[in-house]
C-alpha cells in the first residue's frame, strides 16, 4: 500500500501538560483541523478514546460532502497518538510529540498517510499537509485558553 510521511514542528506558548490535556480531548479537534466540523459517538476506555469525526469537504464551492472517519486517540506522558480510518481506503497514523521548550511546548506533528491507490494517496496527503500546517497556527492561537 503506498504511503507518505509528513512532519511539522512548531511552538505553542503553553506548558506541555496543558497541550497534552487539550490534544487528549476528542472535542478539541473540532476546528483544530479546518475540515473537522463535529465529533460524535465518543467511547472512552482506559488509556484511549475512540470517536467519529466529521470532515466536511466542499467541491466546486457548493457541493458539500461529509466524510465520517473513525479515530483512535491515546495519550502518553509526552505524546498524543493514534489512527484514523477513512472510507475509501485512506488511513492515517499520527503522533504529536510534546517537549518542554522554555515557557511553552515544542510540538512535533507526524502523519503517516496510507491509501489503496496512488492518486488517492496524493489527494489525501495534500489535504493532510494543508491541515497539518493550519493546525500549527490554530493550536498556537488557542494557547491562551489552555492555561
Amino acid at each position: 500500500m503506498p504511503q507518505t510521511v509528513l512532519r511539522n514542528a512548531f511552538h505553542v506558548p503553553a506548558p506541555p501538560s496543558a497541550v497534552l490535556a487539550h490534544l487528549s480531548e476528542p472535542s478539541s479537534y473540532v476546528g483544530l483541523s479546518p475540515l473537522v466540523v463535529a465529533v460524535r459517538d465518543v467511547r472512552r476506555a482506559p488509556g484511549e478514546s475512540r470517536f467519529v469525526s466529521v470532515e466536511r469537504f466542499r467541491f466546486f464551492g457548493f457541493v458539500k460532502y461529509d466524510n465520517l472517519i473513525e479515530v483512535t486517540l491515546r495519550a502518553t506522558g509526552e505524546a498524543v497518538e493514534g489512527e484514523v480510518v477513512s472510507p475509501g481506503g485512506v488511513r492515517l497514523d499520527y503522533r504529536f510529540g510534546l517537549a518542554a521548550d522554555g515557557a511553552g511546548t515544542e510540538v512535533e506533528d507526524r502523519l503517516t498517510v496510507d491509501a489503496a491507490v496512488r492518486p488517492l494517496l496524493w489527494y489525501a496527503a495534500r489535504k493532510a499537509r494543508e491541515v497539518q500546517l493550519a493546525r500549527a497556527g490554530i493550536l498556537a492561537g488557542r494557547a491562551p485558553t489552555l492555561l
